[in-house]
Order: structure tokens, then C-alpha cells, then sequence
């Protein structure tokens, strides 16, 4: 078996849009001043966390959040589009109560999970989870028996989670994938196994 890699598993920080529940998707939001409070303490909070690379969404609410902890620590960032949030089409922009009035049908079909459902435009759930779990292994198997820092986007944990537990992709969440908190999965080469998750401790407080 291959040594294990150690992978820390981030989501950007707060963007204006996140506290509006307004869909983001591919769209190039930037942290509100919540968002910038939250990548500054989780970049505080990673000084010591043995870190050796780091990979992030080139959108710019993921790559702030990233570049928060890589520049103190000395570490380049590797960009990846395949790192960015699901795509949804043409509900980019709109908020979860505008969704359900301009497309009832299709927002329970959303809210249901529906693997092969996609808004016009956009990827199907099963799509972006198949990619989601894709690239995280990917850079997972470069760096066997190292720590690597991933800044990504909510769905991307939410898919990541979902293979470190075996949870279905229909199953209701039950779990967060909350801005700037530290999640932690070991990958052995054939699959993901929990650490630890929704580590919050560096945001509490003033």
C-alpha cells in the first residue's frame, strides 16, 4: 500500500453572495470583509500544519482565501479550473427564493438531488460529483505521504465528504461545508477515509 496522503480540504471565505444565498456557481465573486477576516485567521491557523502544497480554484474568492495562508508560509499556489464550484447555468446569479419561483419544477428537482438534473447550461449532479471526487484523487496520488492544502468550494467538500464517508449522493446532507473551516482526509491510493471535519476553533472569538 502507498503511504497516505494527508489532505487538507478548504472552502473559500465568506463572499457577500453567501450571506445573500445567492448561487455563485463559475461566477467571480470576492470575500466580503467577513471573507477576508475568515482566510486571514485560517491562514494563521495552517502556519503549522506541515503543509507542503497547495492547489486552489483560480476564482478569485477561492484563490484570496488560498494565497491568505500560501504567502506568509512561502508556498506557490498550483491553480486548477477542474477545482472550481459546479456550474449552473443559467441559475448563476439567482437566489434560492428566486429559483423557486421562476422554476418551481426544476427547484424541487435540485432540492430532491436528482443525479441527472442540471439547470440549462449547467452541469447534472452527477457530473460535477464525478469531477469533484476526480481531481481530489488526482492530486492526491501526486503526493504520497505529504500534507497538501486544497482550496476549493462548498459542493466540492460537500462530494468529498460523501466519498470519505459513503454517504449516496442522494443522501440529505447532514453534515457543513461552512467558509474557511479546516477539514482533514487521509487517501491511501484507492479511497478516501475522515479525519476530521468543520474545524472551526480559529474562527471563534472576536
Amino acid at each position: 500500500m502507498p503511504e497516505a496522503t494527508h489532505l487538507i480540504a478548504l472552502r473559500h471565505g465568506e463572499t457577500a453572495w453567501n450571506a445573500e444565498q445567492r448561487i455563485q456557481g463559475q461566477l467571480d465573486t470576492p470575500l466580503n470583509d467577513v471573507g477576508r477576516w475568515q482566510a486571514q485567521r485560517l491562514g494563521q491557523a495552517l502556519q503549522d500544519a506541515g503543509v507542503q502544497v497547495v492547489y486552489s480554484s483560480d476564482l478569485v474568492r477561492v484563490s484570496d482565501t488560498a494565497a491568505a495562508f500560501a504567502g506568509p508560509a512561502g508556498l506557490p499556489v498550483q491553480f486548477d479550473t477542474r477545482l472550481r464550484e459546479r456550474h449552473f447555468g443559467e441559475w448563476q446569479g439567482c437566489t434560492y427564493d428566486e429559483l423557486h419561483q421562476r422554476w418551481p419544477e426544476q427547484a424541487v428537482a435540485w432540492r430532491r438531488r436528482d443525479p441527472e438534473f442540471g439547470p440549462l447550461g449547467g452541469e447534472t449532479l452527477a457530473a460535477f460529483h464525478a469531477r469533484s471526487i476526480a481531481i481530489y484523487a488526482e492530486l492526491c496520488a501526486r503526493h504520497p505521504g505529504q500534507v497538501i492544502a486544497v482550496f476549493a468550494h462548498g459542493g466540492l467538500l460537500d462530494s468529498l465528504y460523501r466519498a470519505a464517508t459513503h454517504q449516496h449522493l442522494q443522501a440529505p446532507r447532514s453534515w457543513l461545508c461552512a467558509n474557511a473551516r479546516i477539514n482533514r482526509v487521509l487517501f491511501n491510493g484507492e479511497g478516501f477515509s475522515l479525519v476530521g471535519w468543520n474545524d472551526d476553533a480559529h474562527l471563534l472569538g472576536d
